[in-house]
């Protein structure tokens, strides 16, 4: 089919109040021409941040997904993973991954999501590190921030982790499967008003760095926006550094015009107002050779 629609399993929680998981997932791909078939493993009634919330979790049915969908004969071009509860639901997307990911020209993209700012999430544990490790190996490209690379690879936690200490390590957990490891929320010492992204390809051995002007606000599911950008920006052919671009850019538009408002940081930034923005060439390409 000349003008086939690409298809994308993603793999997310859904929340009833919050622009996280599934309520960025779903309208940045679709925005960027492609369908998601969502695999949901939770239904909450507000992201995690909030002090409290109901949770269905959706383990037992996530199995039952996969094998619906393979009696279906579906095909994806890519199965695109998030936050994972448990050891159990990183085995069922490794049976997601084993059924449907059968030719090279499909991409597994796993956001490898267990912590931030040097700390372990809360409702996960040692185990989840260890298993996110066996997950990443069927990974085409991660996307871990900082203080999950570090968890993934065991070693401390480094605020400022020098440039060529970084490299390194990029590409130490590129030798454990990925292709492109693309790793955000990166700081420099001395350097307050800029955060930086740097990605590893390992077939063409180049580095990358994207950098973006700092905003002093924390709003939840920009991890997710921005994984799902690089996602929708592989799939319509372009290359891993205009992908990086892209994503950087449409997040700090997003913070951009969320920032200043009387506004409940917590339901995170206001995506609606940005998404046209993703049909429009990149303005900018900040993306540098490192």
């Amino acid at each position: 089919m000349k003008h086939r629609v690409k298809k994308i399993a993603a793999v997310h929680d859904l929340s009833g109040c919050g622009r996280v998981s599934l309520n960025v997932v779903i309208p940045i791909l679709t925005e960027m021409g492609l369908q998601v078939c969502p695999l949901p493993t939770a239904i909450l009634s507000s992201h995690t941040q909030y002090p409290d919330f109901s949770f269905l979790d959706l383990t037992e049915q996530m199995s039952l997904f996969v094998e619906q969908w393979r009696k279906l004969g579906l095909k994806f071009d890519a199965i695109y993973t998030g936050y994972l509860g448990s050891p159990k639901q990183a085995e069922i997307v490794e049976e997601l991954i084993n059924t449907f990911h059968v030719n090279d020209d499909q991409i597994t993209i796993t956001d490898p999501v267990l912590g931030d700012n040097g700390k372990l999430y809360k409702a996960l544990d040692t185990e989840m590190i260890a298993t996110m490790r066996r997950l990443i190996r069927k990974a085409n490209v991660i996307t871990p921030n900082l203080t999950e690379l570090c968890l993934l690879l065991g070693i401390p936690y480094e605020q400022y982790m020098p440039i060529e200490t970084l490299k390194n390590n990029l590409k130490t957990i590129s030798e454990m499967g990925p292709d492109i490891v693309i790793v955000t929320s990166i700081h420099e010492k001395g350097d307050n008003k800029k955060t930086y992204v740097v990605a590893y390809d390992k077939s063409a051995g180049q580095f990358w760095k994207v950098s973006a002007n700092y905003l002093p606000a924390h709003y939840p599911g920009t991890g997710d926006a921005f994984t799902s950008v690089i996602t929708g920006a592989l799939l319509q052919g372009d290359s891993l550094p205009m992908a990086l671009d892209r994503a950087v850019q449409f997040i700090q538009m997003g913070m951009r015009a969320t920032f200043g408002y009387e506004y409940d940081n917590r339901e995170g930034i206001l995506v609606e107002r940005v998404l046209k923005t993703l049909d429009a060439p990149v303005q900018i390409n900040s993306y540098e050779l490192l």
